[in-house]
């Protein structure tokens, strides 16, 4: 039974946490804000890039997403490079349905084996970059979707001095049902806003699977993605590598859309484990102090023990994650998620952050990874041929 001192103290330790979470909350939307007021700068050439597609699967909307790509307002060629691990995966049938909007572009495929590894995506990059044409690079999940101006703003990024890879933030879009709306507005109102913030206050330089544009020249300095064929967060590594030759990550001010897909509560759960397990294989320890940004959560929490100051700190809390999505539903156009959405994902995100602290082992695809203490991943199951 626990002691009334003891649950006292609980108590003020929990509201005090949940005080701070409040005031990070409204932080968020002042950094979010003056991040996206900055210019973008746009490049309006005609230089030849290739994108590169790595794809796993018949997910929901496929056709559609890597159709934007085709549509960009970007005057050179554009050739659009779709890999998968093997000849038999549903989405090499979706990329042959493909029809590029322009003479000068072209969807080319490669049917696979990929190259050995834990991480298959690398290995389905390391495999297909030999049908590669072009020496601009601009990778991007499968589950990506652009505007337009996408490929203007990225490559406008890249031609900036000292810039040697493009990232890009993103939005979530619910495209399976319930859970993945739930999924999207965890990316939308927690993860994108808090990468803003790291972004405004240069706690970090994030490279991110949403983009990764880099010059050819760039990638073969690092090594190729040969290096990276065994490593967890790869597209942070990428961005650690280019970083290393002295160059910098640029993310502009411009937000991309992540197509989430989790069709079930297990799903959206091992997806954002997995997430949340590789954030903390990259900061280690400082990843515990990221309990604070779980504002309502703790607020919650703090009621139990504490119920007057904690009530006042769950209103409170509530007002500031509204604060902090209706800024990003302006920037965006549009709503990512209802009020319900945005506080179940918040719940959502903190069971998962707690699981995230011991979590040693993630599902990737289907495969179980090990983690281990460099970044490194090691498979539990057969890989994909």
């Amino acid at each position: 039974m626990v002691s009334p001192t003891f649950s006292h103290w609980i108590g003020q330790f929990l509201a005090l946490l949940a005080a701070a979470a409040v005031v990070y909350q409204l932080v968020v939307v002042r950094a979010f804000g003056r991040w996206f007021a900055r210019p973008c700068p746009e490049d309006r050439g005609d230089a030849a890039v290739t994108l590169l597609k790595p794809l796993h699967g018949a997910e929901p909307k496929l056709a559609e997403n890597l159709a934007t790509f085709l549509v960009q307002d970007h005057a050179g060629p554009v050739q659009m490079l779709c890999g998968v691990n093997a000849p038999d995966d549903a989405a090499l049938a979706v990329a042959r349905g493909l029809q590029p909007a322009r003479a000068q572009d072209e969807v080319t495929l490669w049917p696979g084996p990929r190259a050995a590894g834990a991480n298959g995506k690398i290995g389905n990059l390391v495999a297909m970059m030999g049908a590669a044409r072009h020496p601009l690079l601009v990778l991007s999940d499968s589950d990506m979707a652009v505007a337009p101006d996408y490929l203007p703003k990225v490559l406008g990024a890249l031609q900036q001095p000292g810039i040697g890879v493009v990232s890009c933030l993103y939005l979530g879009r619910g495209d399976a049902g319930r859970w993945s709306e739930i999924g999207a507005a965890a990316i939308s109102y927690a993860m994108m806003p808090n990468m803003t913030l790291a972004l405004r206050y240069g706690l970090s330089q994030p490279c991110m699977g949403s983009t990764i544009a880099l010059r050819r020249e760039t990638l073969d300095a690092i090594g190729g993605f040969e290096r990276f064929v065994d490593v967890l967060a790869d597209d942070y590594a990428i961005g650690m590598a280019v970083s290393a030759l002295g160059l910098r990550v640029a993310v502009p001010p411009m937000l991309v859309t992540h197509a989430c897909e989790e069709p079930s509560l297990a799903a959206l759960w091992r997806h954002h484990l997995r997430w949340a397990a590789t954030l903390r294989s990259i900061v280690g320890l400082q990843h515990g102090g990221t309990v604070i940004t779980h504002a309502l959560p703790l607020a919650v929490l703090a009621a139990l023990f504490a119920p007057l100051p904690g009530l006042l700190l769950v209103a409170a809390a509530l007002a500031a994650r509204l604060m902090v999505k209706r800024r990003v539903d302006r920037q965006a156009g549009h709503a990512s998620g209802s009020v319900l959405d945005l506080v179940l994902s918040d719940f959502l995100g903190f069971f998962v952050f707690l699981a995230s602290l011991t979590a040693r082992t993630i599902d990737w695809r289907g495969h179980r990874l090990t983690m281990h203490g460099d970044g490194r991943i090691r498979s539990r199951t057969a890989p994909a041929p």
